[in-house]
């Protein structure tokens, strides 16, 4: 009796577990991906399912017109189309009473003659008539056809090409990414006339289906960073993606660090000069920042304006950029370390007015320190958020008047208000932000270490923090190339930008393929006595 007991609670167990997987597996598939069922006869019974698929939206438009006594229907998302297109190419030649030949094909003959539209192809599955309509194309149904017609009508409202607003240029180009796909690689494209510059498309998002484009030149980009970046695109398994931002923490090698492993950019001519030095563009449709890969750590130092000026120029302008890097990185732990346990380093004249001035602050260096940065942080984040006609008065405004107010009050001293404004101010020099708020973040710890061990607990921060570095990888590139592993022939381009005519070959590690970037001769120099005795005698 005990034995059958236990066999029929066994059964009733492995029951409920199939019954579990069942539903964990119809869980795992996607409602809202139509199946791949062919294309009705009965162009009534289309239009029903459209109309249901859909819900019966307002902005779905189905048009039903008669071509040589059949009938077809238009199908097209209000909003999503040109509608001169529709009328001018669609409507008035079907409307003219097309005839047809006897015994020609009426699907073949609309699509070789009637429709008057440069993309026309045959779609043959639902899948692919979703597809087309949410896209922005004009399908056409066909009363006794089970195929129907996809025709390119695309002609939504866009944003126009504008300046920069995050990544600005003196002596650069002014035009920047816009939201659209086709926008964006055109104006890639305008920069790059060869046919090598490939665009393979993509679509990412069970629900969204964002269209995505991977451009890069081939023979100059490595065909195994290619494959490597088409294969973590294609394991993306998410509903939806909005920005390019999703992608980039789909995508990248190591999810622990506040260091960007990939570049974004809203620079069309930022992407253009990578894609010349071998790397992966990525272009979503629907922002205007789009995706390079592989970035290593000293990309994010370089501004557009370091190759149009004059190299020494550049440089210096770079270094200073650097130095602001790291004044932002270790300027409020520096001043704690000193003030709290290494005051025989500060000058003795200086020792005593910043003791003067922390004469009536109740709190340590640390704490003073802490209260600074995060209420600047607060004004900077409420400058970003508010309006702009107001966002940059209200920061500014705020940042006097509570500063000041700070000091009168004895909150903190006027020693590191002047800490706090230099390191804010530093932090702005970084040209791209992502590398800037890494600092704004790594140098809370560093505060911490300060406090705790002084100048030795900072140097163990910035240790961990190389380390740190050292290990992370970009698609396979280490991060701090050419530094680490050192490379002498690649340092052309991380701390002094070598002139343009030096620059012969693309950096090995990124590109696999054509190294040559310059001719032998493109040194500038002087004419030769002969040649200013030929101008000399031509003046004359």
């Amino acid at each position: 009796m005990g034995w059958r007991l236990v066999s029929i609670l066994s059964q009733i167990l492995k029951k409920k577990q199939q019954k579990r997987q069942n539903d964990n597996y119809r869980q795992k598939q996607d409602p809202l991906k139509p199946e791949e069922l062919p294309i009705l006869r009965d162009y009534k019974e289309n239009i029903a399912r459209i109309k249901e698929e859909f819900g019966n939206s307002s902005d779905v438009v189905i048009r039903v017109i008669s071509v040589s006594n059949h009938k077809a229907a238009l199908v097209f998302i209000d909003g999503l189309v040109d509608t001169v297109s529709i009328s001018d190419f669609l409507l008035e030649p079907f409307m003219e009473q097309v005839v047809i030949p006897e015994k020609k094909d009426i699907f073949q003959f609309l699509i070789d003659k009637a429709v008057a539209l440069g993309s026309v192809q045959s779609i043959d599955n639902w899948n692919q008539v979703y597809d087309s309509i949410l896209s922005g194309n004009t399908v056409i149904f066909i009363d006794g056809c089970n195929k129907a017609i996809s025709t390119e009508t695309k002609g939504w409202e866009k944003r126009s090409i504008t300046e920069p607003t995050t990544q600005l240029s003196i002596r650069g180009p002014k035009d920047s990414f816009t939201e659209t796909l086709r926008t964006n690689t055109a104006l890639i494209r305008r920069r790059i006339k060869s046919p090598n510059l490939w665009a393979e498309p993509m679509k990412i998002g069970t629900v969204t289906q964002t269209d995505i484009a991977i451009m890069y030149i081939k023979g100059i980009a490595n065909d195994k960073i290619v494959t490597e970046i088409k294969k973590r695109l294609q394991r993306i398994d998410i509903d939806g993606v909005i920005a390019s931002g999703y992608i980039e923490q789909l995508i990248e090698d190591q999810t622990w660090t506040t260091f960007p492993t990939t570049f974004h950019t809203e620079r069309p001519d930022v992407v253009s000069s990578q894609l010349l030095e071998g790397r992966i563009a990525i272009v979503v449709d629907g922002t205007p920042f789009v995706l390079t890969a592989p970035a290593i750590f000293v990309q994010f130092f370089q501004a557009p304006d370091d190759y149009y000026s004059r190299f020494d120029i550049s440089t210096g302008i770079r270094l200073l950029r650097i130095i602001a890097f790291l004044i932002a990185l270790v300027g409020p732990a520096t001043y704690i370390a000193a003030t709290t346990f290494h005051q025989e380093m500060i000058p003795t004249t200086m020792a005593i007015a910043i003791a003067a001035q922390r004469e009536n602050v109740p709190f340590p260096a640390f704490v003073e320190a802490l209260i600074m940065e995060i209420t600047f942080e607060i004004l900077r984040e409420a400058g970003l958020r508010l309006p702009r006609a107001v966002g940059q008065a209200v920061s500014i405004v705020g940042a006097l008047v509570i500063g000041q107010a700070a000091v009168q009050a004895g909150f903190v001293s006027p020693v590191m208000v002047i800490v706090v404004s230099v390191t804010a101010i530093a932090n702005f020099s970084t040209p791209i932000f992502a590398m800037a708020i890494a600092a704004r973040l790594i140098r809370f710890v560093l505060m911490g270490l300060a406090t705790m061990l002084g100048f030795y607990g900072m140097m163990l921060g910035l240790m961990f923090m190389a380390i740190h570095l050292c290990s992370l990888r970009s698609f396979g590139i280490p991060y701090m190339m050419p530094l680490a592993p050192f490379n002498i022939t690649n340092q052309q381009d991380v701390f002094v930008r070598f002139p343009l005519w030096s620059f012969k070959n693309r950096p090995p590690f990124i590109s696999k393929g054509n190294m040559k970037r310059t001719g032998d001769n493109q040194k500038p120099s002087p004419p030769s006595p002969d040649e200013q005795k030929s101008n000399q005698g031509d003046e004359s």
